[in-house]
């Protein structure tokens, strides 16, 4: 929004100076300029302010992507707020622009990464707070990266630059966080109050998915059990309830099914006439017909075509859905959210497969034509070996020559140079795009990769560091690298906040204040000239 930093700059300009002349004397050491600039530097009080700005963001985006399905939106999964910094700095630095680009907040991430237990697999065993927690985190990082870029910018403008149009037309860090509930945590007043919590926080879009709450496993893992229809849609009023009494009035709900890979139920929803939901449900439930002489005593039998059936329950008390009916299920499941409040649909899919998914996606818009999907990116696809096999049936298909490949071994990296890998790679290149346009993919999200990234980038550096190379792999592959690259992070202490410190140490202190910056600050070492390969100085990017 245009000149939006100046506008909230001249407004804490005025107030100041209103407040100074109504205290007088007591107030003579606070300048207002100072105090203007601070207030520019922090666009956002509260959560609340970030999950309004963001929701009404996201709507816009929406609105947009139903006009055209080739504005779609992205995010990558963040488990700290300096990854998640560090992503929005390096987002306007190689993009010029936020837009379109979110944060995704993975309780798979919290439980492994930011639990008090230690590392947990994602079963809603960590504790429910550590998820605000990280929402406030985020948003803290990604604060102190406005104030410390627009500080950058005002000593600049004082030094005499012409950078008023950069300061006015600023672009803040701040873009929505789609935040993972898990199942909600307990019944609908514990999902209400965890959202409570996550929209306090600034979260605007909250994920929720049909399973069992004290059963919950990883969409990718087996064990997963569903719930009724009206246990689920419970949960999404109680979201919205939430976001409602926070004054968020277009928070956003992502309603996500498992139910594609689901084959169990915990119980049996109460059907109260022919065709209601639970009626649906329950039809999907497999039973065999039964006597009522064989009958057991405290057998559960349902009553079925004018039939007698009993219900196929396991040991453990859960009951079994009939095989091929998951993708009936998700369906129905993905209508009846949109038809209770939902904003956005996710499904998990076994495979990352745009027929697969439009198939689903094209049933549900019979019913609602402007559904949209969060698509999740999940590194637990083989994604290599997936589209590698999508590309060999094409290829067997149009009567290309296949003997050069054994089907049962692609992944084998003799193959990285084929044909059918250069095929499979424009595929997963495509991926985003073709799914956005003939599956109705809204947001492409990528829920674990700054896990992944963190691993291999220290397996990649321990390799060399405590190997015959020794400082020279850190050198060469990670602070070269970051110089050439102008990665912020180069110059560590001014990333950490120290010459935004050092200015508001002057703004309290004045000559007397104590500061970091200087001569002897190792940090200077990184200040560089722009030559014809690089276009911004380090002072500037770094």
């Amino acid at each position: 929004m245009k000149n939006l930093s100046q506008s909230n700059y001249r407004s804490a300009l005025q107030t100041v100076r209103d407040l100074k002349e109504k205290y007088g004397q007591t107030w003579k050491a606070i300048n207002p300029e100072n105090a203007a600039r601070m207030v520019a530097q922090n666009k956002f009080s509260t959560g609340l302010d970030i999950a309004k700005h963001t929701a009404a963001v996201m709507r816009k985006d929406m609105a947009e992507y139903d006009a055209d399905s080739s504005k779609y939106t992205q995010s990558l999964g963040c488990w700290h707020g300096f990854v998640a910094q560090q992503k929005m700095i390096a987002v306007k630095k190689h993009h010029k622009t936020t837009s379109k680009r979110y944060l995704y907040l993975s309780g798979w991430m919290v439980a492994a990464l930011r639990s008090e237990f230690g590392p947990l697999p994602d079963q809603s065993m960590h504790e429910k707070t550590a998820v605000p927690s990280l929402i406030e985190e985020i948003y803290d990082f990604l604060r102190q990266a406005d104030a410390i870029e627009l500080n950058d910018l005002f000593r600049r403008l004082e030094n005499g630059e012409d950078v008023q149009n950069a300061i006015d037309n600023f672009e803040t860090h701040i873009v929505p966080i789609i935040a993972d509930i898990d199942a909600g945590f307990g019944n609908e007043e514990a999902t209400y109050l965890l959202a409570k919590k996550m929209i306090q926080a600034g979260a605007c879009a909250i994920q929720i998915e049909n399973q069992v709450s004290d059963a919950k496993q990883c969409g990718h893992q087996d064990g997963k059990v569903t719930v009724p229809h009206e246990d689920f849609v419970a949960k999404l009023n109680a979201v919205r309830y939430a976001f409602l009494e926070l004054g968020v009035d277009d928070g956003i709900i992502v309603a996500r099914t498992d139910s594609e890979g689901a084959g169990l139920t915990q119980k049996l929803p109460v059907s109260q006439e022919a065709g209601d939901l639970a009626s649906q449900y329950l039809a999907f439930v497999d039973a065999k017909e039964v006597a009522i002489e064989d009958v057991k005593d405290d057998e559960v039998l349902l009553k079925r075509d004018g039939k007698l059936v009993r219900p196929i329950r396991l040991s453990n008390g859960l009951y079994k859905f009939k095989d091929g009916s998951n993708i009936d299920r998700v369906v129905l499941d993905c209508i009846t959210s949109l038809q209770n409040g939902a904003d956005l649909l996710w499904i998990e899919t076994p495979t990352p497969n745009v027929e697969q998914i439009a198939h689903m996606v094209n049933r549900i818009r019979s019913v609602v034509p402007n559904a949209k999907l969060v698509y999740n990116n999940s590194p637990s696809f083989n994604w290599t070996l997936n589209f590698r096999n999508q590309s060999y049936d094409e290829m067997l298909a149009e009567g290309e020559n296949m003997t050069a490949y054994d089907r049962n071994n692609l992944m084998d990296a003799q193959y990285d140079n084929s044909e059918l890998c250069h095929r499979a790679d424009k595929k997963i290149r495509t991926f985003q795009r073709d799914g956005s346009r003939d599956a109705g993919i809204f947001h492409h999200l990528i829920t674990l990769p700054t896990y992944h990234t963190t691993a291999l980038h220290m397996n990649d550096l321990t390799e060399g560091y405590f190997g015959d190379e020794g400082m020279l792999a850190y050198v060469r592959d990670v602070q070269r690298q970051e110089i050439r690259k102008s990665v912020s992070c180069v110059k560590h202490q001014r990333m950490a906040g120290s010459d935004l410190g050092d200015d508001h140490k002057s703004f309290f202190a004045g000559d007397k204040a104590l500061k970091a910056g200087g001569g002897k600050n190792t940090s200077n070492q990184f200040e560089v000239k722009a030559t014809n390969s690089v276009n911004d100085t380090l002072g500037e990017v770094a």
